[in-house]
């Protein structure tokens, strides 16, 4: 980030400054003086003629609300609450643009009756009505609540309501806030002291909780929050800033937690400002050094020297500039370029606690439904799911494709390989979105509900196997002589698919007298793991199927590519032939079997289809072979069509593709590695 100064305004007003306000394309900023609101060119700091409004005569005003968070509240020294709302009209004439400021000013709300200043007040428009807090005395609150019923006919009626609150603090109160939605009223104290009001009940508000929000008990200096009235940002006389955010906790109460303590300023925190289009926000202490931060990540981007301790600070509200004010009025503008400011290390991969969460985590969640939505662009939970579909679809691919070739090369009749090893060839030009439009309509429903068959066939199928073997050998031998050697694979078919049956059919027992006839409650209960349609042990089976051509071919030719002489001496030495497959044959072609399985591996971990189209792309951490998971490939193709060009997802998308890239190039670089080393061990043979 950096920040450009565009020039310094003198003052244009006599009276000192209490906040400050600007316009989206920076050209005319709003003051509030103690006299009332005034407008100025930033060109050349000139009073526009329009748009003016003085407060009531006999009346000054001392204190306002936070400013940037749609209308605000005005504080006067007779103990009224006068809400304003600023906005700024843009026109074209001529093909040049005009902005024309307007002022609405509602009418005064009665918050002392006694007639005390207010100068600590917080305002908030909710959706039942404006509500408005003020300090009217050391450790006394008034909550002024307005509810408006529109009617259909004829005019709606308005109802204000009063209620007092004494806070039991050791401290005087410095500073006060309430969120946009009306539900918490956060109070700071000079002791350092940070309150909770709970506002959901406006017949009775209730204090929560009091928490110390500064070390030492440093008075609070101000409160603010940030896009989204979800995190709360404290600032101390001792120039400490932090986050604070309202969390549930497992019994259901909420509380306050801290989240981030930023890079301390000098001098006391005088002044704040958040940005409007994301979590960003300004400090100034009382030595002029203003800093700009992010929420998210808990870093501080940039600071900056100004002449002097700034009074009011203002965010553009396209976060492209700032604008501080001093004591005389005068107004000192920059530019700011701060393009990615939710990107750091700890973003992309580390855990970062994000709003709303129970604890810090790594999310990716890339876009939302609401303008205050923060982006969550962790991409280790992307990297987890590339790593954890390669690996379940390795557990598949690897072992049928190993020993298939293996039996394949130094078993099956020659006749018989040469017309498998074409199809099975074949079976790699299917194109992986077939394979994926398959998995994703037709295999996860079915193994939906054959789960824990499926689970069982590894089982069944080897004990039917060796059982069907043990019943072959005790038929005698001129039988036996009738299955002519390498051809037995055709009749294991059979034993396989008898298995697959018999596994599904007791797939269905288990289920219904050991789970209560439902696996899904079971494992809910039980084990604690969730059953997602689209799954990894869907992904399993398509990714594998897709994968297993490509290691059978590579290793057959390996194993294929043994010297005949050593399996002849083998077997002249009394080796028998699964001796020699497993002790002369496999070990001579393992550096061509490591090949194909580290191709596979890296055909794996960049498949894209498949993934996109099974697993339901949701971005989890965990091991559950019954959920789903999000890939690095998958993400790439589904978001970067939609991601903004040249914005922060599409560049962190690019970031993912290099780290697909890098991550198969250390995979096929050991694997090279590997591969020659095993080759010079085995080459003298």
């Amino acid at each position: 980030p950096t920040a450009t100064l565009v020039g310094t305004v003198p003052p244009a007003i006599k009276t000192p400054p209490l906040a400050v306000g600007v316009d989206e394309y920076r050209e005319i900023a709003y003051l509030v003086t103690s006299a009332g609101i005034r407008f100025v060119s930033l060109q050349d700091g000139s009073l526009l003629e329009t748009g003016h409004w003085e407060v009531p005569a006999g009346t000054r005003i001392v204190g306002v609300s936070t400013l940037g968070r749609g209308p605000f509240a005005l504080g006067l020294s007779d103990g009224h609450i006068i809400p304003v709302t600023v906005r700024f009209e843009v026109s074209f004439s001529d093909g040049e643009r005009q902005i024309t400021p307007d002022l609405v000013v509602e009418e005064p709300l009665t918050a002392d009756p006694a007639g005390r200043p207010l100068r600590l007040l917080s305002y908030a428009l909710t959706e039942t009505g404006p509500i408005a807090a003020a300090a009217i005395g050391p450790q006394d609150l008034v909550l002024v609540f307005i509810t408006e019923q529109k009617a259909l006919i004829g005019p709606g009626t308005r109802e204000e309501r009063h209620q007092k609150l004494s806070l039991p603090v050791r401290g005087t109160i410095s500073a006060l806030i309430l969120d946009n939605r009306g539900e918490d009223l956060f109070v700071g104290t000079s002791t350092g002291e940070l309150v909770r009001v709970d506002m959901r009940d406006p017949e009775e508000p209730q204090l929560k909780e009091i928490v110390s929000a500064t070390q030492k008990g440093v008075a609070i200096s101000l409160l603010g929050f940030l896009l989204g009235d979800r995190t709360l940002v404290v600032g101390d006389a001792a120039g400490g800033v932090s986050s604070w955010q309202v969390l549930r906790e497992d019994g259901g109460e909420r509380s306050l937690h801290k989240i981030h303590d930023f890079t301390p300023h000098r001098g006391p925190v005088v002044a704040f400002a958040r940005s409007r289009r994301d979590k960003g926000f300004l400090t100034a202490d009382d030595r002029g050094i203003i800093a700009l931060r992010y929420g998210t990540t808990g870093k501080t981007l940039l600071t900056l020297q100004h002449a002097g301790p700034p009074v009011a600070l203002s965010f553009a509200p396209k976060a492209d500039g700032l604008l501080a004010v001093d004591a005389r009025g005068r107004l000192t503008h920059w530019t700011v370029q701060n393009p990615h400011p939710e990107i750091s290390w700890q973003a992309l991969f580390g855990k970062v606690w994000y709003e709303g969460y129970p604890a810090p985590a790594y999310v990716w969640q890339s876009t939302g439904g609401t303008d205050d939505f923060e982006p969550k662009l962790s991409l280790v939970p992307l990297i987890y799911g590339t790593l954890k579909g390669t690996f379940y679809s390795l557990i598949l691919a690897v072992p049928l494709a190993v020993f298939g070739a293996l039996y394949a090369s130094q078993f099956m009749h020659p006749r018989f390989r040469g017309m498998i090893k074409p199809v099975i060839e074949i079976m790699a030009a299917l194109p992986s979105v077939v394979l994926g439009l398959i998995a994703g309509l037709w295999l996860a429903p079915f193994v939906e509900r054959v789960a824990i068959g499926v689970l069982l066939i590894p089982i069944v199928i080897p004990l039917l196997i060796l059982l069907v073997l043990f019943c072959w050998r005790l038929f005698p031998l001129h039988i036996r002589r009738w299955l002519r050697p390498g051809t037995e694979v055709f009749f294991l078919l059979l034993v396989v698919l008898a298995g697959g049956w018999l596994s599904l059919q007791v797939g269905h027992v288990v289920e219904a007298l050991l789970m209560g006839g439902d696996y899904r409650t079971w494992l809910l209960n039980v084990l604690g793991l969730t059953y997602d349609q689209r799954n990894s042990l869907v992904v399993g089976f398509a990714m594998g199927f897709a994968v297993i051509p490509i290691i059978f071919t590579i290793a057959e030719d390996a194993l294929a590519g043994v010297p005949p002489h050593l399996i002849a001496g083998s077997l002249a030495l009394g080796a028998t032939r699964w001796q020699t497959a497993l002790r002369v044959v496999l070990p001579t072609a393992s550096p061509g079997i490591f090949s194909a399985i580290m191709i596979g591996f890296g055909r794996a971990i960049g498949e894209t289809m498949i993934v996109l189209m099974a697993t339901g792309n949701t971005p989890v951490m965990d091991w559950n072979i019954f959920s789903g998971f999000r890939a690095l490939s998958a993400t790439i193709a589904v978001e970067l069509p939609e991601a903004p060009y040249g914005g922060t997802l599409y560049r962190v998308l690019f970031l993912a593709a290099l780290l697909l890239f890098v991550m198969t190039f250390i995979v096929n670089t050991v694997a090279e590695v590997v591969r020659l080393r095993l080759r010079r061990r085995y080459q003298l043979l």
